[in-house]
């Protein structure tokens, strides 16, 4: 007998169904039959499913002698089911990997109960994806397993049969089957939650829902929406034949008209000349099912009463009223927005005339760069060497809360002011547009680390990367540079030949990497803390690089498998996961040892939380080698990337660590010990001689020392073996890794020529 049965009926999916049970297939979790049920589809699902059931004895293929549509293709695979539990899945949708093995063990948790909800994504044709809106109803709330009437909220979830496993004894015992129809989700779902006597939830993405172009099933226009009503019926006949469940009479009253609203308006439902009828027969639902105490949210009166009057005439004229009202609304709203936008230019003309304020510095970062990265190093840097010079930031809402901030966004006259009376004006990326630079207005750009993958000018010829960039307002901004920071001499010719200009480069370091250096201990201990990494444990970050062609071609899960890799590498090891993830949504993660940390504020903090780095080909290399802690590369996707955007540097030629392809030998490396080798250290060491020179803490504050003082005599660099290094977690576990003293350039910045 298997753990689950997994029920795939296929008609008309052919394109999908491939993938579909593949998906169950290559679960981490095998104890599974997979019943695919051919519903007489006229394509080829019949040959796939037979493909599939000869290649693999859990694959049980069953063929309908002709169509009879979804919930009788789901109880024909049913009548053969011998699992545990059952778990349906539509076919052209997706399990996620690892979704059985998270279901496994939660149902074990949770001591097997009758129903277990958990959640889905809806994945689209352009390769978006976006989670349940309602996921907030999966969290744990209390003790689990419990009853419907505890969770009420769980009606709120798209009422499917696809997004829960039923235990099958319960379901047999209760004589649960699907009925015919549209809608046959409907009478199956409400009366098998409101019977269990026990359920559980898992929050946790464990269904790709496709939304396929063409539409579904309820996308087609079709009289066969009027089965909608048949199956309510079903649903309250249920309840009449359970007085016990009475009292769910109202709640499911009112999902009722919410759901009749939903087939009547929309226009891709019902058939022309049909719209009326339905509305008639709504209203005698309403009548016939109305249950006293249902009480109806303000937002949905409206709706309530068109259905309980059957006012189709009236519904057709508040429609196009609604319509008008909102193109009103919109050209009003674009008038006032010019008109705003208008007073607040004339604004920003009159603050120009007004005299520079040599003690005001404006700060910005990129959008996902909060208050961070090199111009947050510098505003500390202007705040403890130049205290006289009041910063302030310019914000996005999506990072408030910032002590020295500008009220956010283009759209307020003290952003203008800022911009218009402010001396120093410091930035990772380009300023607004329309500003005007006035003459003794000092722009500092920091750029966005040590350039890897082409940038500027550079990708004139690599249209996949360069995508929207406007070349000349690109070089508008470039003119408008007085001052460009630079990491390292490769840094300074990249720079200056991508981006040309008149402005004066500061190879002194990288800003945003002074926190790495000036760390202590507690910081460290601090960081891992936040992130719950247990006491003694690896925490490897996993940070590969942001890639152009995923744009075209985008993947549903991390190039690697990361709970794989935990697995094999035991509990001692963490992954802190920074992928960039396509779904809108948190990672899949079975062990808890899989962190997603794509949405952290602060690159900087998962950096020092670390005890190495994995990577493909990712600027943060560059940062991270400064630490002086592990780099493993893993070149596998290194020449997509360089194929899309270019590579100014051959990380595999010139590697800061150990070098692997791929997942198998990734996992050989750690497991060997060979990530922090002698061999890798001293591979470090000359990377780190190359592009991380100056980088010991202090650089921001050499660069505001010229800047704004116009000293040239710098404080010195202080070489890494002079200094206190920041521990890692892993080395004060296991001792100190092998170390190779670190050649560093005579001078330091002090010494350094700057490049016009």
């Amino acid at each position: 007998m298997p753990r689950f049965s997994v029920i795939v009926p296929a008609y008309q999916v052919q394109a999908y169904l491939h993938e579909c049970l593949e998906s169950v297939l290559s679960q981490s979790y095998d104890d599974l039959e997979l019943i695919a049920v051919d519903d007489g589809s006229p394509d080829a699902c019949g040959a796939v499913i037979d493909e599939f059931a000869a290649r693999d004895p859990r694959v049980r293929a069953v063929h309908l002698p002709e169509n009879t549509g979804l919930g009788r293709a789901r109880n024909a695979g049913m009548e053969r089911a011998t699992g545990d539990y059952l778990v349906f899945l539509d076919g052209d949708d997706t399990l996620t990997p690892d979704a059985l093995l998270a279901i496994a063990d939660r149902l074990k948790e949770t001591g097997d109960p009758d129903v277990l909800v958990y959640d889905y994504a809806r994945t689209y044709w352009s390769g978006e994806a976006v989670r349940n809106r309602a996921a907030a109803e999966l969290t744990e709330r209390g003790p689990a397993p419990f009853r419907l009437a505890d969770r009420p909220g769980l009606l709120n979830l798209l009422m499917v049969a696809w997004n829960k496993a039923y235990r099958r004894e319960f379901v047999e015992h209760a004589g649960f089957s699907f009925p015919p129809g549209y809608y046959e989700d409907t009478p199956w779902t409400y009366p098998v939650l409101m019977a269990a006597e026990s359920v559980a939830t898992l929050d946790r993405v464990c269904v790709h829902y496709r939304q396929r172009r063409d539409g579904g099933i309820l996308r087609t226009t079709s009289e066969r929406h009027f089965d909608v009503f048949d199956q309510y019926d079903r649903v309250f006949a249920y309840l009449d034949e359970h007085p016990g469940l009475a009292h769910w009479r109202p709640v499911l009253f009112r999902r009722m008209v919410d759901h009749l609203v939903t087939v009547y308006a929309r226009r891709d439902r019902l058939p022309r000349g049909t719209r009326a009828a339905f509305l008639r027969r709504a209203r005698a639902h309403y009548r016939r099912h109305r249950a006293p105490g249902a009480s109806v949210p303000a937002r949905a009166r409206v709706h309530h009463t068109l259905v309980r009057f059957g006012l189709h005439r009236t519904y057709r004229v508040l429609r196009l009223a609604s319509a008008l009202h909102r193109r009103a609304a919109g050209a009003a709203g674009g008038l006032l927005r010019a008109l705003r936008s208008a007073a607040l230019l004339l604004h920003y003309r009159v603050q120009r005339l007004l005299p520079l304020r040599a003690d005001r510095a404006v700060f910005t970062a990129r959008a996902d760069g909060g208050h961070g990265g090199g111009p947050g190093a510098l505003e500390a840097a202007f705040r403890a060497v130049a205290p006289h010079i009041r910063t302030a930031w310019v914000t996005r809402p999506e990072h408030p809360g910032h002590p020295h901030a500008v009220p956010p966004g283009p759209r307020t006259a003290a952003y203008w002011t800022a911009l218009a009376r402010s001396t120093y004006l410091v930035s990772d990326t380009g300023f607004d547009p329309r500003l005007v630079k006035r003459k003794g207005q000092v722009l500092v750009r920091t750029q966005p680390g040590t350039p890897l993958g082409h940038t500027g000018l550079d990708l004139l010829g690599r249209p996949a990367a360069a995508r929207d960039t406007d070349f000349a307002r690109l070089l508008e901004d470039v003119d408008r540079w007085d001052y460009v920071v630079s990491a390292n001499l490769h840094s300074t010719l990249t720079w200056e030949r991508a981006y040309p200009g008149r402005y004066t480069t500061l190879e002194y370091g990288q800003p945003r990497t002074d926190p790495l250096h000036t760390a202590t201990a507690a910081d460290v201990a601090g960081a891992r803390e936040a992130l719950g990494i247990p006491e003694g444990a690896v925490a490897i970050l996993y940070a590969p690089v942001h890639r152009d062609h995923h744009r075209a071609q985008r993947t549903r899960r991390p190039l690697l498998d990361l709970e794989r890799v935990v697995r094999r590498l035991g509990p001692r090891f963490v992954v802190l996961a920074r992928t960039r993830h396509p779904l809108g949504a948190p990672l899949a993660n079975a062990s808890g040892r899989v962190v997603d940390v794509t949405g952290h504020p602060s690159v900087a903090s998962l950096c020092l939380a670390s005890d190495v780095l994995v990577t493909d080909c990712s600027p943060l290399v560059f940062d991270y080698a400064g630490l002086d802690r592990p780099i493993v590369l893993c070149a596998d996707a290194r020449e997509a990337y360089e194929a899309a955007r270019g590579a100014y540097v051959d990380l595999r030629a010139f590697p800061p660590g150990a070098v692997v392809d791929g997942e198998d030998e990734l996992i050989d490396v750690f497991a060997t010990g060979h990530w922090r080798g002698a061999h890798s250290a001293r591979r470090r060491a000359a990377f780190r001689a190359r592009f991380c020179p100056y980088d010991d803490g202090r650089v921001a504050e050499r660069v505001v020392r010229r800047v704004v003082f116009g000293e040239t005599c710098l404080p010195p660099v202080v070489p890494l073996h002079e200094r206190r290094p920041v521990p890692s977690a892993a080395a004060a576990f296991e001792g100190p890794p092998p170390l190779a003293t670190v050649p560093q350039q005579s001078g330091g910045p002090s010494a350094v020529t700057d490049r016009v």
